[in-house]
């Protein structure tokens, strides 16, 4: 072989193959629940890993993993922990959800001449509604035991509830009990969004 060609063969041996695609590095999404929060809880309550364990009947081993998010919690975890800062076991994993933002695409719908966009996080669900004048809808979405909101962005909504008709104008808003029937009227062409807040559990 000549040297030309054993330097090219020796170039071609020191060139790397191109990495593959399962080689790179993937992106790992973030974690639905951010339990460092517990160790902010500790902290402002003045207590130690210890006396948390100790109050909570939870092992000091858990604790601290649960806060550097090196393990899940299950249920029981959550309620004896939350009982140490006051907190109902929802309220805990709510602090702990809330700490990151979660992205979610609209749905979209349409319901006796309304056209309707709808995100729901949680307890809280939001509808943002168009309607043309004269559209009518009776109890919209089926209801849990929640609050709804209306307010009026353009135009006037006619609500009439068991108890009486009110004439919402632009810019004004309403809350109800949503179990109760309930029908808008569009006495204008208009745009209104609906809020529905789920009632805290009374037992």
């Amino acid at each position: 072989m000549s040297p030309l060609r054993q330097t090219r063969a020796s170039a071609a041996k020191a060139v790397p193959p191109p990495a593959s695609k399962s080689a790179r590095p993937r992106r790992t999404a973030p974690p639905m629940y951010d339990f460092g929060v517990l160790r902010e809880l500790r902290k402002q309550a003045g207590l130690t890993l210890d006396e948390t364990g100790s109050r909570a009947g939870v092992s000091l081993a858990v604790i601290s993993k649960l806060e550097r998010n090196q393990t899940s919690a299950e249920l029981e975890t959550l309620h004896r922990l939350g009982n140490v800062f006051g907190l109902t076991a929802a309220n805990l994993l709510g602090l702990a959800e809330s700490r990151n933002a979660h992205k979610i695409q609209s749905s979209s719908y349409q319901s006796s001449g309304f056209t309707f966009r709808k995100i729901a996080y949680g307890n809280v669900a939001a509808f943002l509604a168009d309607a043309p004048a004269g559209a009518r809808l009776s109890k919209p979405e089926m209801h849990s035991d929640e609050f709804e909101i209306c307010w009026v962005l353009r135009g006037a909504i006619e609500l009439t509830l068991p108890f009486g008709t009110s004439l919402l104008a632009a810019g004004e808003a309403v809350q109800f009990d949503a179990v109760q029937p309930h029908t808008y009227h569009a006495r204008q062409e208009s745009q209104l969004l609906l809020i529905h807040l789920r009632k805290p559990n009374r037992f």
